[in-house]
């Protein structure tokens, strides 16, 4: 056997071996010593007793699914090794195989797959200018495919579906794969094209060109060499261009908190744990589709938009529509299972009751198009011929196991009729039997019994065993304090009982595997439904979400940079805080004045401000309304951010660094089309660094980006910039101080903040009052002296604090002053200013040590 066992390994070296013996999967080995920390179970050994025993552990085979999902958790692959023998029937080594590998992006398990989430396995082809990404659910058959001969957009693609597993040609430049896992987290996969696989799945692609086939070709086989079957539910694969979608790379999607909150990590707090109010598990997930990819295509997104309002202005319809989906099913998923031939008798039930409610849902349907005059919501296929031919063939309560009976319904089978009614007389026979040998022994306690392994028997007390005629009753079984026997009667009626049973049992297994492959029959069609009913459920989510929360539609504009919002809100921050507490703001950014410059104290508001913008463009090309009171939005090609510190520690670059290329990668890639938010761009370096960085930036907008952008700043000398950079207006978010405390009123106002009230802030978040006060003052003298520097130049200033009555006949003062007068100050940058005055400093303070 561990000959057997060491073979098999030795083909799946990078594998955990579930290796099948009874009703235990064993591992051993080094597998037994890893599995048994990440498991938590027990190691013991094989051949305790021998100079090297060998370590071992094992879990049930019925129960494996757990501890099969934290072993792929822990970014590990299990290879499933199963008996293809019946060992009662077999002499010698029962034959094992492998029957199936299951990886982190092959995982189908319900119990290992988030309800509301894809589940997606990727292959990747790299040619020097051109990248192809082909990604698969093999839990729900959808596959998909792209290219881009832009790296940082391809990447940016990997990073957005976020796959589990990535498989890539063990052939491929190493410097290309080490790229990519530098950048996206998932188990990587190194793949050997097998010639006699001759890649037997075949994915469906029209017109497919070279790239796109090598890409789907290397998926196919490494699916084939994991799964060992025909995925034959797998469907058509979809092609798509990144350019038919908003693009957002993953730093602004972060920023944005789109599907996970800054905070905790987690789905709550985001904008998808918000506005998903999706029934179904493949509505969530469509949902999330939909929200990484926002519609380009005006038309596709009326099409949504008008749905979302009929559903609005039709309460009734729309309620009993949404009460009619929470009884559906993962219809998606099982029809997966049932393609592959994994699905027990309730998943085929779960299809049934699922099915049972699609007529009602056309009823309203029909309703909606009625109340409209228009076919706004196509018919679903009810698959009444689906439905019909499983009611007639299960019963309703059905068990796990489709391999013990209790399946089938009484009246559909002839044959099993007849083996359950064999069945159903010999319980009658064997209580006869009992009431007879009672009366014929005397022995009111005898009685007859069955186990698996002995059998029938007719059981009796040990001290009444001797009363029985040795002839008719022979011993079969001693107990402690019983004797089992049998007679040819019992024998008979056994082999009638158990002949039945085995058959019944057979047939049964029989009949609902034949059931099973009349449904795969209509896989494609039932997909398609899925898809169907995944669309209805986002678009009614939309609209109660719509109803809820007073969200308006918006007006789609042709002009770029074209943008009013009257009252909107940040759909979060408003729920969180309530719509009482909250602060509405309005938006206008027009073709001729698209860079807003914003101003004001932190804590009061602009990070919010930036973010609803961002998220009532999204919900607008997503289909949803925006949470406004009026809205007129362009359609947004690229959103790029820069909200709140981050750094890069793996990398060994900080908060400046990473904000800088952040910046560079959206001042390289934004257009016209675009939206820019920039959050303190500056502030991780020196002050006039900072300043003059964020000068040069909104230059740089303003003459060679020309996207709409809202650049948020505490420095408040850029707010001039609005008299030499037409394109740019200042706003501010309003602020007042009373009895030296600091209100914010969260409300954004035309000109610029007339200061940060960073001290205010300070002292909000419970400074010590000696720091308050310390800083109170160094600001004072820093307010001063920059209001001196102010001054016009018919008034003198001296930077030493020299006196008029003082006399500066000194030869060193005499330096020092033309020193100051050759200074070229037009032509300084900051940073040169700043040196040059430290300088003078420097030698003021020199010159009064020696005087």
């Amino acid at each position: 056997m561990m000959e057997q066992y060491t073979r098999i390994k030795a083909e799946y070296s990078d594998a955990f071996l579930f290796y099948r013996l009874g009703d235990f999967y064993e591992l051993f080995n080094e597998d037994a010593i890893e599995a048994s920390k990440i498991l938590e179970i027990t190691l013991t050994s094989r051949n305790k007793n021998a100079d090297d025993p060998v370590p071992m552990c094992g879990v049930p085979y019925h129960s494996a699914t757990d501890y099969i999902k934290r072993l792929i958790e822990a970014g590990h692959k299990v290879a499933i090794c199963e008996q293809m023998e019946d060992p009662k029937t077999t002499k010698g080594m029962v034959d094992r195989q492998v029957v199936r590998v299951i990886t982190p992006g092959t995982i189908s398990e319900e119990e290992g797959l988030a309800l509301k989430d894809n589940n997606y396995l990727a292959a990747i082809h790299l040619d020097k200018d051109l990248y192809t990404v082909a990604f698969i659910d093999v839990s729900t058959g959808e596959s998909r495919i792209t290219h881009s001969d832009d790296w940082t957009q391809f990447v940016n693609e990997l990073q957005g579906v976020g796959p589990t597993e990535i498989v890539f040609d063990s052939e491929a430049e190493a410097h290309l794969i080490d790229k990519v896992k530098n950048e996206v987290t998932a188990y990587f996969s190194p793949h050997v094209k097998s010639q006699a696989e001759a890649s037997p799945i075949q994915f469906q692609l029209e017109a497919a060109q070279g790239n796109e086939i090598a890409c789907l070709e290397l998926l196919s086989s490494y699916l084939y060499s994991v799964q060992k079957q025909a995925l034959d539910y797998l469907q058509e694969v979809e092609r798509y261009e990144l350019s038919q979608y908003l693009q957002m790379n993953q730093y602004a999607k972060h920023q944005l908190e789109l599907t996970r909150s800054l905070r905790t990590q987690r789905r709550q707090g985001s904008l998808l744990w918000f506005i998903d109010r999706t029934e179904t598990a493949m509505g969530g997930r469509l949902l999330k589709q939909w929200l990484d990819k926002p519609l380009l295509n005006q038309r596709a997104l009326e099409v949504r938009h008008n749905r979302v309002e009929q559903l609005l202005n039709h309460y009734f319809e729309r309620v009993e529509l949404v009460e009619q989906l929470k009884h559906i099913y993962d219809l998606e998923r099982l029809v997966s299972k049932i393609s592959t031939g994994s699905a027990n008798a309730r998943d085929i039930d779960q299809l049934r009751r699922s099915l049972t409610y699609i007529p009602r849902i056309n009823q309203i349907l029909v309703a909606l198009n009625t109340s409209i005059g228009d076919v706004v919501f196509p018919q679903l296929n009810e698959f009444s011929e689906v439905y019909d031919k499983i009611d007639q063939v299960l019963q309703e309560d059905l068990p796990i196991s489709i391999t013990e009976g209790n399946l089938i319904k009484a009246g559909y089978h002839q044959q099993l009729d007849t083996y359950r009614d064999a069945l159903e007389n010999g319980q009658q026979w064997l209580a006869d039997l009992q009431a007879r040998e009672r009366e014929a022994t005397g022995l009111n306690k005898l009685k007859v019994g069955y186990n698996k392994v002995f059998g029938y028997y007719i059981e009796v007390s040990r001290l009444y065993s001797d009363q029985l005629d040795s002839e008719r009753y022979h011993r079969k079984q001693t107990l402690t304090n019983a004797e089992r026997f049998i007679t040819d009667e019992l024998k008979e009626i056994e082999r009638t009982i158990l002949d039945a049973q085995e058959k019944s049992v057979n047939l049964e297994y029989d009949l609902f595997i034949e059931l099973r492959e009349f449904i795969k029959d209509y896989t494609e069609a039932l997909q398609n439904l899925t898809r169907e009913i995944a669309t209805l459920d986002v678009l009614a989510s939309f609209a109660s979400l719509s109803e809820d929360e007073n969200y308006v539609r918006a007006e789609l504009v042709e002009t770029a940079k074209d943008l009013t919002l009257v009252d909107s809100r940040h759909p979060v921050v408003e729920h969180l805080v309530g719509q009482e507490a909250f602060v509405p703001n309005d938006v206008q950014i027009q073709p001729d004045k698209y860079l807003l410059l914003l101003t004001g104290p932190n804590m009061s508001g602009k990070s919010t401000y930036m973010r609803q913008v961002a998220f009532c463009l999204i919900m607008n090309q997503i289909g949803c309304f925006v949470p406004a009171k009026e809205a007129s939005l362009p359609l947004i090609d690229q959103i790029f951010t820069r909200i709140g510190s981050s750094d890069d520690i793996s990398s060994g670059q900080s908060t400046f660094m990473v904000e800088m290329m952040e910046t560079n990668i959206a001042l390289e890639q934004a257009t016209p089309r675009s939206l820019l938010l920039f959050d303190e761009i500056g502030r991780g370096t020196a002050t006039y660094d900072g300043m003059a960085l964020a000068e040069g930036i909104l230059h740089y907008i303003s003459e060679h980006v020309q996207a709409a952008t809202i650049f948020s700043t505490h420095y408040h000398e850029l707010t001039d910039l609005e008299a030499s950079i037409p394109e740019l207006r200042n706003i501010h978010v309003g602020a007042t101080e009373e009895a030296g405390e600091l209100i914010f009123h969260h409300k954004i106002l035309p000109g610029p903040a007339d200061k940060s009230y960073g001290i205010h802030v300070a002292k909000l978040a419970g400074l010590p009052p000696e720091v308050i006060q310390r800083s109170q003052v160094a600001l004072n003298k820093l307010e001063a002296r920059a209001k001196k520097i102010k001054q016009t130049d018919t008034q003198q200033l001296s930077l030493f604090d020299v006196s008029p009555e003082e006399p500066v006949a000194d030869v060193a003062w005499e330096r020092i002053a033309e020193a100051i007068e050759a200074l070229d100050i037009n032509h300084m940058t900051p940073l040169e200013a700043m040196q040059n005055l430290a300088k003078l400093q420097e030698d003021v303070a020199t010159y009064r040590k020696e005087d």
